[in-house]
């Protein structure tokens, strides 16, 4: 149920710049309003005001001080007396369309509305009464149209002329009609305090069934959910059949309303993210690969195969007291802002032996983890350079090394002692050896020449 707030009546003034005391028109239609008030005070000078498809009930009140309103419109509300009118002097137009005016004596009122020329009770439960419109006509001598009919003169004579009788109709169906209405006001408290016993006694489980008004049958629900429930439930509210009162045309709209906050929230409403839970370890025991933050790393060995390097791209800029690293025997874990990483490691490592740094340029951190049993990799030699003497003998030829051929005609002794021997055929010269650049040969000048220096040279 809403009210009339100066929010509301702000909002719906930006035609005149949301001002609200010089307000001449305001549209206040579906708001589910239940009540008329503040505007008598708030916007004095208003000529129009649209209040339908609202919810107000029984009687019009707080318009008696807006003596410049000409045209006021409640259709599609729950009014069932028209009075409180007087003061509108200046009301020439009144819609009262499809609301549940079932008292036509209290249009009497509205005789002292001398410039009142156009009402609408279509829809009405007076609008079903015998001598309706003749009761009308000659109660209100000032009215041209009525539901949109043009009141003609001959009309309006017939009518006056039937007056008392038509009002002692009108009286007498009006009687009927209020003790029809209490009983519809009985039978909907009756129905409200038996729907709030169920829904206490049955808690979700069991629904009481009204569906053709057969009362008292149980059907269990407790296989069904809350939402299989409710649906039901609505369901069952709308296939019902009751009469069009202002209980039912209340709770129609408190329904419509409730479904559309439901719609509205489960398509607006943002979903619960639930909390993850943190799993360090399978259903095995071993250390599962997590990588929250998804961070960049690499992890390698060294050349030697002897340890694990972890390289984590951590962000440049991150406090290193926000870094914590811890190293166990089968997989590292890195905590980052809370974001964790953990990884499982192929081998046994030293958690006592590894180490911890973090570059100053990158920020990256480095952590190495020296293995339990490193593979056994025999030592590498240093490489030391080979050094090739040549001697040069005095005859010019340079000594080539040799290899030791043995020859089976000669003894081992004799083969031994011709190492040492200069073969021609395995020597070579320097000039074969070694290839030395050619030296530029100048030619040789002629008997005759005479070098004169005042001749200059030739390019």
């Amino acid at each position: 149920m809403a009210r009339i707030t100066e929010e509301l009546v702000r909002k719906r003034a930006e035609h005149n710049e949301c001002e609200i005391f010089s307000l001449e028109e305001l549209s206040l239609h579906q708001q589910d309003l239940v009540k008329i008030e503040h505007l008598d005070r708030w916007c004095r000078d208003l000529k129009i005001l649209y209040l339908q498809n609202n919810l107000i009930g029984k009687c019009i009140e707080n318009v008696s001080k807006l003596k410049k309103l000409e045209y006021l419109n409640l259709a599609l509300n729950n009014v069932e007396k028209i009075e409180n009118l007087k003061g509108c002097e200046s009301l020439q137009k009144l819609d009262l369309t499809v609301n549940f005016v079932g008292e036509l004596t209290s249009i009497e009122c509205l005789r002292s509305n001398i410039f009142l020329e156009e009402i609408y009770l279509t829809g009405n439960p007076c609008a079903q009464f015998e001598g309706y419109q003749d009761f009308v006509f000659a109660t209100l001598p000032q009215l041209k149209r009525l539901d949109g009919h043009e009141i003609e003169k001959s009309e309006r004579i017939k009518a006056m002329q039937v007056l008392e009788s038509t009002r002692e109709k009108i009286v007498k169906q009006q009687e009927i009609y209020k003790a029809k209405r209490r009983e519809q006001k009985e039978d909907a408290r009756k129905n409200e305090d038996k729907e709030n016993n169920n829904e206490d006694e049955v808690k979700y489980k069991c629904i009481v069934c009204t569906f053709n008004n057969i009362c008292g049958t149980v059907i269990c629900n407790e296989n069904l959910s809350k939402e299989e429930l409710e649906s039901k439930k609505d369901q069952e509210f709308w296939s019902e059949q009751v009469d069009f009162t202002p209980e039912s045309r209340t709770a129609i709209q408190n329904k419509l309303k409730e479904n559309k906050e439901k719609t509205h929230e489960s398509k607006f409403k943002e979903p619960k993210k639930e909390k993850h839970e943190r799993r360090y370890f399978n259903e095995e025991g071993k250390p599962m690969n997590i990588n929250e933050g998804k961070v960049n790393f690499k992890l390698t060995e060294t050349d030697d195969d002897s340890a694990f390097v972890l390289d984590v791209s951590c962000y440049r800029y991150m406090d290193t007291s926000l870094i914590d690293a811890d190293v166990q025997p089968w997989y590292v874990r890195v905590t980052m802002k809370g974001n964790l990483l953990q990884l499982s490691l192929l081998e046994e490592v030293k958690p006592d032996s590894s180490t911890a740094k973090r570059s100053q340029i990158t920020g990256h951190l480095i952590i190495t983890m020296p293995k339990l049993y490193p593979p056994n990799v025999p030592t590498k030699r240093p490489t030391t350079e080979r050094f090739v003497y040549y001697k040069f003998n005095p005859v010019g030829y340079l000594s080539l090394p040799e290899k030791l051929e043995l020859n089976e005609t000669q003894s081992f002794e004799s083969t031994l002692s011709s190492i040492a021997r200069d073969s021609p055929n395995k020597t070579k010269t320097k000039q074969q050896l070694f290839v030395k650049p050619k030296t530029k040969v100048e030619p040789v000048n002629s008997a005759d020449f005479v070098d004169d220096p005042d001749v200059p040279p030739l390019v």
